[in-house]
């Protein structure tokens, strides 16, 4: 038996079930476009090799044979799912089925990840996308050693393996209660609000390094009076009077409608950002990849 399934292969398999579909060798030909000797040498030499009849021949026809009938129900499961793993192959090259695992950082992901997203989502039902939220410094590091595909992050510099793409951009602002002093200018420069306390994000993220090194450029520390995870508790922080803070306009909507907080222009360079699209430049992207990484550009 063992020397009988090397010998099996997917066009015999066709040739025997398009045979016990169309009653006979010569029909099951045209079907296939196969010569008829080749196609009766084909059964025969799987006859042979089973050491059993497959088909009883008649003069008008041919007519399964009772382990006949058991091969051409096996033969019809694996052609189906041969024919599935083919499509499924030729789907994964042309990235429209497979898996990416995405790293994003907050802002990305309140601002324009969703929606994006969903499109992918829509026109790609057959990938995967794992989403989890990670500190611009930690995605950089994570594409980099191959445990996620792409992330979006904020650098100052791109790490050399990583091939960066402008993705996104939103504008950093000073947050603060409503009924603050500086709340009544509608715009001022980072160093007018360095004698304040300020509610910033846990340590190593993007946004708070820029603001202590922003700090240190104009001469100062920067004041800190708490740390927090999130740009909602930021936000509720700062309405609580208890300090100001800086953060992405686009992804404060919500709190600044809902929240007795104001947000004032920086006119500081620094406080316009770009979000980077990373992948890896060796090995190449898997085709999933480069699929998101296209709609994700578009």
């Amino acid at each position: 038996m063992r020397a009988a399934a090397e010998k099996i292969d997917l066009t015999t398999l066709r040739v025997i079930v398009a045979t016990a579909d169309c009653g006979s060798i010569s029909a099951a030909s045209d079907r296939l476009n196969l010569a008829v000797a080749a196609a009766s040498a084909r059964i025969t030499a799987m006859e042979l090799s089973l050491g059993f009849r497959i088909f009883e021949r008649t003069s008008r026809g041919v007519q399964l044979t009772a382990a006949g009938r058991m091969v051409v129900q096996r033969s019809r499961e694996l052609l189906v799912d041969a024919d599935r793993l083919s499509a499924d192959l030729s789907d994964y090259s042309l990235g429209v089925q497979g898996h990416v695992r995405v790293l994003a950082n907050a802002s990305a992901i309140l601002e324009s990840l969703p929606t994006l997203l969903e499109k992918f989502r829509q026109m790609h039902p057959l990938i995967q996308i794992d989403l989890e939220e990670q500190s611009s410094a930690d995605i950089a590091q994570a594409v980099l050693d191959g445990k996620a595909d792409l992330g979006i992050a904020d650098l100052t510099h791109v790490p050399v393996g990583l091939i960066a793409r402008d993705f996104s951009a939103d504008t950093l602002v000073l947050v603060l209660p409503v009924r603050h002093v500086l709340a009544e200018r509608h715009k001022l420069a980072f160093k007018d609000a360095l004698e304040e306390d300020f509610i910033t994000l846990s340590n190593g993220t993007a946004l708070s390094n820029r603001l202590i090194i922003a700090a240190a450029v104009a001469g100062h520390a920067l004041s800190i009076r708490m740390r927090m995870r999130s740009f909602d508790a930021v936000c509720r922080m700062v309405a609580a009077g208890l300090g100001v803070g800086v953060l992405p306009l686009e992804a404060i909507t919500p709190q600044l409608a809902g929240l007795a907080v104001k947000a004032v222009q920086l006119t500081d360079e620094w406080a316009k950002r770009r979000h980077q699209l990373l992948t890896r430049n060796t090995p190449p992207a898997s085709p999933a990849t480069q699929t998101l990484v296209k709609i994700l550009l578009s």
